[in-house]
């Protein structure tokens, strides 16, 4: 990294944490976008300072946005978008869309996500293969983590306001749910 970057964010996705840096050369004009320490944007030479550059994070191709505005003089102000959303309003957002689980499997770290919307399950940055079945008090999801038998529980709370509750069991204990 040059001594031009301009910000840097941690952005939780299904297939994991992404690291986004942006360097922007003032003098020089400069944009180089990396993500996760690889390169996936570079302009040279831009004479206007100002604007806005779009890529794509994740495996999932999720769109982002670094808005490039001017504060005052040659002071400029940088902020990221996800799918069209500040990053705060996406994170506030993804966090009701999504449930996330961090949990240690035979001395491996996990993190274990469950996109509510389509009951996908992912793992470490890998989709997972589950099987969905109807039980008396709600659904189950299955599916395994190495020679681990996994089952996401999805049971009505009872209170409209909180909707559904989702639960992690692994070898039939529950894991405590995180927030990113």
């Amino acid at each position: 990294m040059s001594s031009d970057l301009a910000g840097v964010w941690e952005v939780a996705l299904s297939d994991g944490v992404h690291r986004i840096e942006f360097e922007h050369g003032t003098t020089t004009g400069k944009r180089v976008i990396l993500v996760d320490g690889k390169e996936v944007l570079r302009r040279d030479w831009m004479f206007k300072l100002v604007g806005k550059e779009t890529f794509n994070v994740g495996q999932s191709d999720t769109k982002a946005t670094i808005n490039i505005d001017a504060v005052s003089g040659f002071a400029y102000e940088y902020t990221l978008e996800i799918n069209g959303k500040s990053l705060k309003q996406y994170m506030e957002n993804r966090s009701k869309i999504t449930s996330t689980w961090l949990l240690n499997l035979d001395g491996i770290d996990c993190r274990v996500v469950l996109e509510k919307d389509t009951m996908d399950v992912w793992c470490n940055g890998e989709k997972i293969e589950t099987a969905g079945e109807f039980v008396d008090d709600g659904t189950e999801t299955h599916f395994t983590l190495g020679d681990h038998n996994c089952c996401v529980k999805a049971v009505s709370s009872g209170k409209r306001r909180d909707g559904i509750i989702h639960t992690l069991l692994v070898d039939g204990t529950e894991v405590a749910e995180c927030t990113e």
